[in-house]
């Protein structure tokens, strides 16, 4: 079995899972997933877990992201980006760097987000865009998001480039029509990238067209350990017997735990077993790896 986990740079036009189903069949990867979906506008980081690294695949969807944007101004549309039909064209023409600034300066930090109608989220079972392309409508629950950075890039021909970085669950189509509300002449997505996941960053993806041309015997040197998803959890190391234990859902002692959180397991030879988390003083087992070499 393939175990890793490979940074991908999608490409435009293709859908996430047409990604991965593409990975899966390159790679004759028998267990693969991926950690979050990007719109087949979206180009950039698609992390794929395969094998074992499909169990610690939640740590990169609750994980920040970053992205670069290209919004077009003065015009609204019904997905919120270039896909969409248009709704509405407004004047840009009190639109300055100045106005720019102080209206992204209002976005940082802790805010509400309503997801849009074009999104996975789910209403009775039926994902919303489903009911969005029936022309239904439904109430959504806004949700509380972290811009922890947005920074202007450029402002020219009526549009802005600007890069964010985000808490899980931000919808950045919905984020850049607030944005162009807010400036009173309408925004959607005319470009989107995702520049970074967690702790993986831009300069460790690889390109589909490379990915064609490796031979499958090849391509395990681009993998990612699986570690590097838990890598900001303390290390421990545990003994054979306490893996044994451990493996089968038991708790361990362990004296030089520390006194709460997630910790990352390793074997005396410093490979990597497993992730536990602290609990009334013992290390519970929360997700272990089924096949170890010594």
């Amino acid at each position: 079995m393939v175990n890793g986990i490979l940074l991908l740079d999608k490409p435009k036009g293709l859908s996430s899972n047409a990604v991965l189903q593409k990975m899966k069949r390159l790679f004759q990867a028998r267990k693969a997933g991926h950690t979050g979906s990007l719109d087949p506008l979206a180009t950039g980081m698609l992390p794929i877990c395969f094998g074992e690294a499909t169990k610690f695949s939640q740590y990169l969807l609750g994980s920040d992201k970053t992205y670069c944007v290209t919004m077009q101004l003065g015009v609204r549309t019904t997905t919120g980006d270039a896909e969409g039909d248009v709704i509405a064209v407004r004047d840009v023409s009190h639109i300055n760097a100045q106005t720019i600034h102080d209206v992204l300066n209002t976005f940082r930090g802790i805010t509400s987000q309503i997801p849009p109608m074009f999104s996975a989220l789910k209403f009775h079972g039926k994902p919303l865009y489903r009911l969005a392309r029936q022309g239904i409508t439904v109430e959504r629950q806004s949700r509380f998001i972290t811009i922890h950075d947005l920074s202007l890039i450029s402002f020219e021909h009526h549009c802005i480039t600007f890069s964010v970085r985000c808490s899980k669950g931000t919808y950045i189509r919905t984020l850049v029509d607030d944005i162009g509300e807010k400036l009173n002449c309408g925004a959607y997505v005319k470009s989107l990238r995702r520049v970074s996941v967690g702790q993986y960053t831009e300069n460790q993806m690889i390109n589909l067209p490379q990915w064609e041309n490796v031979h499958f015997f090849d391509f395990t040197q681009y993998l990612l350990p699986i570690e590097s998803m838990v890598n900001h959890c303390p290390e421990v190391m545990v003994s054979p017997s306490m893996i044994f234990y451990l493996k089968r859902g038991q708790s361990i002692m362990l004296s030089q735990a520390p006194g709460s959180g997630f910790l990352r397991l390793v074997q005396a030879n410093g490979q990597f077993v497993g992730l536990g988390e602290v609990v009334n003083g013992k290390i519970a087992p929360r997700h272990m790896l089924s096949t170890m070499t010594s």
